[in-house]
């Protein structure tokens, strides 16, 4: 059977595939070798509180469990309305959330709101992959945009007025990013903001990991500063919520039937027992456990780079938020007798038992110079992973 060339024109994720060689081999390890250290995947080694537990379970022994409206249940959108209120002091009305299958789903939702085939979303170079290929899968294109260090990795609205063009539909940036753990600095936000819509255009920001924002300085929604923000979000990381598949959006007044109308055809409705789980997430002692788990992402964060650091990996930025660490892996290279960071990523995985990433996914501008590590795992294991790479290079 043919497959359609929309198909056939994305590319593996190659996080994943790395994720799936490292499983096959860790099922080999027998007993006297070391264990595998999952560095490679951003996915928190916290699972959800025992409160958003709790209320899973009951939903299901209630019956709570048949389709919900396209929009999601009306106590999580106003629960995520007071949160935006008492987190970031921004007022966000309900009508404006709409609960989606997970923060995929929101991008994939976002993108078909504000592209039509061949239309263009400007983004950063590196950036998380997946947001591409949803554009690529609907037949609009990514503009990647290339970034340094000097910019932390994110666009400024020069580059953007510059790059801007006949086809371009508006921009898509990730505010803390993955791969990078960076934001954007806030005046330069609102700079771009202001080019978007000054142009007619969409702003589209990745806000995941916005709860785990490390820096006062960058700990702001970009919905502080327009109505006009796309924003996607997601209960996996900040939430620890990951295999629940549940997110959100928030939209533009004007947006709003759209999307509804796109949902109730793609999607029909988010999973009605992760909805109802995720409103015991803002309970009083699930929001003191979600502050207490984002203490320990910090400090992970502050042992665990200055450790790569000193082994001669380059990481100019300190990530504010997320849990990972781009770092230039290429003073490696001779050293370890690779060539890049494919083949770094393999020789690690095989003699040092660390599982990491290559720049592959991320950065089209990348020479093969820079892997990703996620700093998502337990302090005990970001130890032992920094001893084994101190022991590898000798």
């Amino acid at each position: 059977m043919r497959v359609s060339r929309r198909a056939e024109s994305i590319e593996p994720f190659h996080v994943m595939q790395v994720a799936k060689e490292a499983h096959a081999l860790a099922a080999t390890l027998g007993p006297g070798q070391p264990r595998m250290i999952f560095l490679n995947i951003g996915e928190p080694d916290f699972t959800a509180p025992p409160l958003v537990q709790a209320a899973a379970a009951q939903a299901v022994a209630d019956g709570r469990t048949q389709y919900t409206a396209a929009m999601g249940i009306a106590p999580l959108r106003e629960r995520l309305s007071a949160w935006y209120q008492s987190r970031f002091g921004v007022a966000v009305s309900p009508e404006r959330i709409m609960i989606t299958a997970g923060a995929s789903a929101g991008l994939q939702l976002a993108c078909m709101l504000t592209c039509d085939e061949g239309d263009e979303i400007l983004m950063p170079d590196p950036s998380y992959p997946c947001n591409r290929h949803i554009l690529t899968a609907i037949g609009a294109r990514a503009v990647l945009l290339p970034t340094t260090a000097a910019s932390r990795y994110q666009l400024n609205a020069a580059q953007m007025a510059k790059t801007w063009g006949p086809r371009t539909r508006g921009v898509l940036l990730a505010s803390p990013s993955n791969p990078t753990g960076t934001s954007v600095e806030p005046a330069e936000l609102q700079r771009i903001l202001a080019l978007v819509a000054e142009r007619g255009g969409a702003a589209l920001m990745d806000e995941i990991y916005l709860g785990l924002s490390h820096d006062e300085r960058y700990a702001q929604t970009a919905l502080a500063y327009s109505e006009d923000v796309i924003s996607i979000n997601s209960f996996s990381k900040y939430f620890n919520m990951t295999g629940w598949r549940l997110g959100w959006l928030v939209l533009p007044p004007a947006l709003v039937p759209a999307a509804e109308r796109l949902q109730q055809n793609l999607f029909i409705c988010a999973s009605t027992v992760a909805q109802q789980a995720a409103l015991a997430c803002f309970e009083p002692d699930s929001l003191a456990e979600y502050e207490r788990r984002r203490a320990a992402f910090k400090a992970r964060r502050d042992a665990f780079i200055p450790a790569l650091r000193e082994l001669g990996l380059g990481i100019p930025v300190m990530p504010d938020g997320a849990f990972y660490a781009w770092a230039d892996a290429s003073p490696w290279f001779e050293r370890l007798g690779v060539s890049n960071s494919t083949e770094l990523v393999q020789l690690l995985l095989r003699r040092a038992y660390v599982v990491v990433t290559p720049s592959t996914d991320f950065h089209q501008q990348d020479q093969g110079t820079h892997i990703r590590f996620s700093t998502a795992s337990s302090m005990e294991d970001l130890q032992e992973a920094a001893q084994r790479l101190k022991a590898l290079l000798g």
